[in-house]
């Protein structure tokens, strides 16, 4: 079958430079018994040096062109391909014996975000995930407290995995070149089990507060705090969403939740 093509729609943008290929497929952790789920392997770039490193390898595609290239090149993956929409599977099916699995893809750039909201879904199961994806909105995953890139994402994401911005790929290795570069990431889970205050309210003032960026935390979450409740005189109180680290929006959850019991 010759060489599949590019679909806008899909945000399709083959990567074509084999040795960044085989530098983002070793960013997997080497563990053999850990499964790997690839997103949107398109004509299999990462795929073979995932295969040939003997992984256990399922890879998720839409694009029916995809997976006809990819039954007709790679036999290996027989019975390991599906094809359907990553953002709706349960990835704990994929999971080993103890629960556990690994995602690593190309990311279709107008999805990227929604993947790893995804991934978020299921950090319980997810102890690593790589890839290259835009590099706006790389850097935002990996931004640290006090910077202008950092969002929503950056928050959730690092209360519970290490974020590692690995390195830059140029547009012009990419077939169609896209009109950003990219960028590398590695997130790997850490070591919190509970984040020591309410979760779903956590990510409501996650959420709340970076959709009001430009204004201070004080005035962001008055709609959080029950009518007549004064706000405390508190040093987060004066910041800004970007410079506050996962450990200042866990106090600040708790600080509401202590002005909603009152």
């Amino acid at each position: 079958m010759d060489k599949v093509k590019p679909k806008k729609a899909l945000g399709q943008h083959f990567l074509t430079d084999e040795s960044i290929a085989h530098r983002i497929a070793s960013t997997v952790d080497s563990n053999p018994l850990l499964p790997i789920v690839e997103v949107g392997p398109g004509m299999g770039m990462l795929t073979k040096y995932l295969l040939e490193a003997g992984r256990n390898l399922t890879v998720v595609e839409l694009d029916t062109e995809s997976v006809a290239f990819l039954r007709n090149n790679y036999p290996k993956l027989d019975g390991h391909i599906v094809e359907g929409d990553f953002l709706k599977l349960d990835l704990r099916q994929f999971a080993n014996d103890e629960g556990q699995l690994a995602v690593i893809g190309n990311y279709p750039y107008n999805i990227s975000s929604q993947i790893f909201f995804h991934v978020l879904d299921y950090k319980d199961s997810v102890t690593l995930c790589s890839g290259m994806l835009q590099r706006e909105v790389a850097e935002r995953l990996a931004a640290a407290p006090g910077t202008k890139t950092r969002g929503i994402l950056s928050v959730l994401l690092q209360a519970w995995y290490d974020v590692e911005y690995l390195f830059t790929v140029s547009e012009n290795v990419f077939n169609p070149p896209p009109k950003v570069k990219s960028g590398v990431i590695k997130m790997t889970r850490n070591a919190v089990t509970d984040l020591g205050c309410d979760e779903r309210l956590f990510k409501t003032v996650v959420k709340t507060t970076f959709g009001q960026r430009r204004k201070t935390i004080r005035n962001s979450l008055k709609p959080l705090i029950p009518p007549g409740v004064p706000l405390p005189d508190h040093p987060l109180m004066g910041q800004r969403p970007e410079q506050l680290s996962v450990a200042e929006f866990i106090e600040l959850t708790n600080l509401i939740t202590n002005l909603r019991s009152q």
